[in-house]
């Protein structure tokens, strides 16, 4: 027995430790095997329109395909999986995540859930929440049980955020909130709302409050707002009287500007990252659709080619600066105002990409109501870029902060 044991330990101890170069790569090669055997072959598609993607919440409609991605992709904490196992995330490495990426993309695979409670919400409770607010919320945001809104702007509070009004009355184990918001992303179909509320009255920045909340709280209503493009995303909020429970505070008391600001880090990074997945084509099927190709296999028009060669490159030099971004945020050396340095660029850059997308399919792309154009998918989404440059924080906005705290000009 006694040989036996030596004989196995020698081979232990002598055995060559796998490298984290061969641990990514087996984890390469294993989540590829997954996913192929995971993702349902409708999830390989792309979504023909944006009613497609899956938000989750409790009155979520999905289709059989959507859950079972939904479901597969959930229950690996895959749906985030950065986040800590314990919260329901797959808890990965910054470079697992990106190969997990980078095989999804591969395979075509649909993000399995878009969600604010996975861009914004989680970020911060992770940061600010106590052990009993990550437990109860970050498990069913990963799951898509629950969908959240963003209670951030006021009718009188927008860029200038900490001018809010909406109240919260301290009534001892709970807050009365009182007061509107505006713009609220998806109010009407959201199930919980996280949101700033005024808790002092004598001071601006160090009086304001992050609460979270049911919006089928007694007192809570929605009222869409119509946009040009015909849809409405976006709805007003009106609290009436709404109790909230003391346990729902994020952070401390009359300290949630820090919360907020870390969160709208987190939006604007969002924003900014905005791409294409709107639509079942890229920019270069529509352009080789409308303009042809010549004998050499290139698009026909010589200045729409350049154009699209030009915003590849921008495009790329942009993710490249996400990327940084996120290794230099990783590593807690990030500038904090970069953020608007993204926001700003990444929402003029979706601009950009829908009005070269409409430029590049030509009057058809004006079609507004037929199945052709998927009830004018193109020309809607188009006219919805618009708000990019206002919500997050305006672009002039952006700009006055880069100037003053990234390039630090005199007189910003």
């Amino acid at each position: 027995m006694a040989r036996d044991s030596s004989v196995v330990i020698s081979i232990f101890h002598s055995a060559t430790p796998m490298t984290p170069t061969q641990d990514l790569t087996d984890f390469r090669a294993s989540t590829r095997t997954w996913l192929e055997a995971h993702c349902p072959a409708d999830m390989r598609k792309p979504m023909n329109h944006e009613d497609e993607t899956v938000w989750g919440g409790r009155n979520a409609k999905l289709s059989a395909a959507q859950k079972q991605w939904l479901d597969a992709m959930g229950s690996r904490g895959w749906t985030v999986p950065t986040w800590p196992k314990e919260y329901g995330g797959g808890g990965l490495s910054h470079a697992e995540a990106k190969m997990l990426a980078q095989e999804m993309a591969a395979l075509g695979c649909r993000p399995p859930l878009l969600s604010f409670g996975i861009w914004m919400l989680g970020p911060a409770l992770l940061k600010f929440g106590t052990e009993a607010q990550k437990l109860e919320h970050l498990p069913k945001i990963a799951r898509g049980e629950i969908r959240w809104c963003q209670g951030y702007s006021e009718p009188n509070a927008g860029s200038d955020l900490a001018s809010l009004a909406t109240r919260a009355e301290d009534r001892g184990d709970h807050f009365i909130v009182n007061g509107q918001k505006i713009w609220t992303s998806y109010g009407d179909k959201a199930d919980w709302i996280f949101c700033l509320v005024r808790t002092d009255t004598a001071k601006k920045h160090t009086g304001i409050s992050f609460v979270l909340f049911d919006m089928t709280t007694p007192g809570v209503s929605t009222k869409p707002i119509q946009l040009i493009s015909g849809k409405s995303p976006f709805c007003e909020t009106f609290f009436d009287n709404v109790r909230v429970e003391k346990s729902n505070l994020v952070g401390t008391l009359n300290a949630g500007w820090d919360v907020a600001k870390y969160l709208l880090t987190h939006e604007r990074e969002m924003i900014g990252a905005m791409g294409e997945g709107a639509l079942p084509q890229s920019m270069i099927q529509i352009a080789t659709a409308a303009a042809g190709l010549d004998g050499q296999g290139r698009l026909a028009d010589p200045q729409l080619r350049a154009q699209i060669a030009e915003f590849d490159m921008d495009e790329a030099a942009f993710h490249a600066t996400l990327a940084r971004f996120g290794e230099l945020a990783k590593a807690r050396q990030a500038h904090p105002a970069m953020s608007s340095m993204l926001k700003y660029y990444g929402a003029e850059l979706n601009k950009r990409r829908w009005e070269l997308m409409m430029s590049a399919a030509g009057t058809d792309a004006l079609e507004w109501e037929s199945d052709r154009s998927g009830q004018g998918g193109l020309a809607r989404t188009w006219l919805r870029t618009k708000g990019n440059s206002i919500e997050g924080g305006t672009s002039e906005v952006q700009l006055n902060v880069i100037a003053k705290r990234i390039l630090e000009l005199p007189g910003a």
